[in-house]
């Protein structure tokens, strides 16, 4: 299976057979690295994937993204055939994103990086930069870039508004007043906000006072898991994954990502 790359890994794969196979050979050499039962220390892998937009479908179906835990299937069978024993409940998860993010194992001829979490080192550095889409309701953007240097991204209905204790409030992600549309009506001026967690690696969202009840409502709902978690506190925040969509009030939508919308 691994014999086309034995002779030169600097040439770069042309079709999805030869992605996919050049992406387990990379995390066959990484396992293989694993030695004295270090496997079952392992809490996942996430896989991280910065190519050319043109070349995006090929690495989807490499990783088979419309089935899910297929490829974890094939990695699983690659530990098994090196005697590497991973626990139960471990995970793979794979990223489209821009730029590949620190701290992880690089691809020597591909833009692709793997992390491993362990219990140790569980933190996963994603990107410092993201896409809110808005899927339903009507916003200022269809889509807005977010950057951990923005510190706190406000969302709430209206740009400007005044808060509880007399301070002016500017929302980045803005719903208007003057629409329309049914999504914005039960958005509330200071809604939630989102900012970046160095001690996490990644965006969190916090459900802000109008966010909470007995007022209006955020849930969001990840890929993984369809079950909603609702956020009832303020101090409490939830770490965003690729495809969170997130519920202000009845039916706005927004989208978390770390690719941009193509259209």
């Amino acid at each position: 299976m691994f014999n086309i790359f034995s002779k030169d890994s600097s040439e770069k794969p042309q079709d999805v057979k030869a992605v996919r196979e050049a992406l387990l050979v990379f995390i066959k050499q990484e396992l293989q690295k694993l030695e004295g039962g270090e496997g079952k220390h392992i809490k996942g892998f996430e896989l991280f994937v910065a190519c050319l937009p043109v070349e995006k479908y090929l690495y989807e179906s490499a990783v088979f993204m419309e089935e899910e835990g297929r490829f974890k299937a094939e990695v699983q069978r690659l530990a098994d055939d090196f005697a590497i024993d991973l626990p139960e409940n471990w995970t793979m998860e794979s990223f489209f994103v821009e730029e590949l993010p620190p701290d992880v194992i690089k691809m020597a001829n591909l833009e692709v990086a793997l992390y491993i979490k362990t219990p140790e080192h569980a933190i996963t550095q994603k990107s410092e930069k993201a896409y809110v889409r808005v899927l339903n309701g009507e916003a200022e953007q269809s889509e807005y870039l977010i950057t951990s240097a923005d510190g706190k991204i406000n969302i709430g209905r209206e740009r400007k508004v005044q808060d509880t204790d007399g301070f002016i409030r500017e929302n980045k992600i803005a719903f208007p007043d003057s629409s329309s549309n049914e999504g914005n009506k039960y958005i509330s001026r200071q809604h939630a906000h989102i900012e970046w967690s160095k001690d996490t690696g990644s965006f969190v969202l916090f459900a802000d006072e109008g966010g909470v009840p007995p007022r209006n409502k955020v849930k969001i709902r990840s890929k993984a898991d369809h079950n909603p978690v609702k956020l009832t506190f303020t101090e409490l925040g939830h770490p965003l994954q690729e495809g969170d969509q997130i519920i202000l009030g009845e039916s706005a939508v927004l989208e978390f990502s770390y690719v941009s919308n193509p259209s």
